[in-house]
């Protein structure tokens, strides 16, 4: 599990859901975007739910409550209880606890996400950088977070409070496209302050220490739709990932993944739990490399790609050619015409 350097997708002669014993799921472009259900998704997680794989939603949004998460899902046809939903609100909370007096005030800029997850962990949210935080966390407040909390953060860090954010992720699907997220807010406060803050969310350690505590998981399963925080985050944990095409990623950037970003498996949406994944074989310093009814070969300086089938094997295929030739790096030969075969 968690192959470092990686070279091509991995196959798995069981279905994933028999591979592993819980997925650790991405929500905004994984199992929903703009709060509608994504295709396949809810038959797909109710069938590797029977078959007896865990769900448990794991989300950078700090905005909504765990309770809050879980109503969506059931009223999408996901059933779902607050227990299965770690977000983090609730990682950066527990990082703020083990550093803060137990009943130490936070000031929020945020949502009611974080003020319940600081709840939770003893700690009395407050509004003012004159209520004496002994922290500051920021965290996504939705499109009507008013720029004031912004000023109030400054205050406090300009004394000397440590800064903490839940995550920092510049941008978020929405049902009108791509809006700012946390990242880009978390951005004017630190040009404000020249502070840095501590981050708990997805990829860096706090995130998948808060989800493997509160699921207990052993053969954990990350799957998500973006490169820097689901499947780095996987890589950064040491476990496997599953990366689907229904969200932020699409293959051209897939392609030209570095090692940290490049997942255990690629597939077209959730259903991708339900079968094995096909083997890649081959070299680029023989006939090539080898999926399904595909050849990916690179050629001077482009990616080559004979064959037919399924346009995911061909993928597949163009990813092991394309990691192998960059190694250690990031980019790719040339790949638009080989993409245009396949559709995209």
């Amino acid at each position: 599990m968690g192959e470092q350097g990686r070279t091509r997708p991995s196959g798995s002669a069981q279905a994933l859901s028999a591979a592993y014993d819980t997925a650790l799921l991405d929500l905004d472009g994984v199992v929903y975007a703009g709060g509608e259900a994504i295709a396949h998704a809810v038959d797909a997680l109710a069938a590797a739910r029977g078959a007896g794989m865990h769900l448990a939603y794991v989300t950078n949004n700090a905005l909504r409550t765990p309770e809050a998460v879980a109503h969506h899902l059931t009223e999408l046809g996901v059933p779902a209880e607050a227990a299965d939903v770690i977000t983090s609100a609730q990682a950066v909370a527990r990082l703020i606890a083990d550093q803060v007096p137990a009943g130490a005030r936070v000031l929020v800029v945020g949502g009611d996400g974080l003020r319940v997850a600081l709840r939770e962990r003893g700690l009395e949210p407050v509004e003012s950088a004159d209520d004496d935080p002994a922290a500051v966390v920021q965290g996504y407040g939705g499109p009507g977070l008013a720029w004031g909390r912004f000023a109030e953060a400054c205050y406090a860090i300009a004394r000397g409070v440590p800064w903490f954010a839940s995550n920092t992720d510049l941008t978020i699907p929405s049902a009108r496209g791509i809006a700012p997220g946390n990242g880009a807010a978390v951005e004017v406060v630190r040009i404000a302050t020249g502070a840095e803050p501590q981050v708990a969310g997805k990829p860096l350690p706090p995130m998948h220490r808060e989800t493997i505590l509160r699921t207990g998981a052993e053969r954990p399963l990350v799957v998500g739709d973006r490169l820097d925080t689901d499947i780095e985050g996987a890589f950064n944990g040491g476990v496997d990932s599953l990366l689907v095409l229904t969200g932020v990623t699409d293959p051209a950037q897939l392609l030209a993944a570095e090692p940290k970003h490049r997942p255990t498996y690629v597939d077209a949406d959730l259903r991708g739990l339900l079968t094995g994944q096909p083997e890649v074989a081959g070299s680029l310093s023989e006939d090539g490399f080898g999926c399904g009814g595909w050849t990916a070969t690179v050629r001077g300086d482009a990616l080559a790609l004979e064959g037919d089938g399924e346009a995911l094997d061909g993928l597949r295929a163009l990813c092991a050619a394309a990691w192998t030739y960059a190694g250690d790096a990031a980019g790719t030969p040339e790949a638009g015409k080989a993409l245009a075969k396949l559709g995209w």
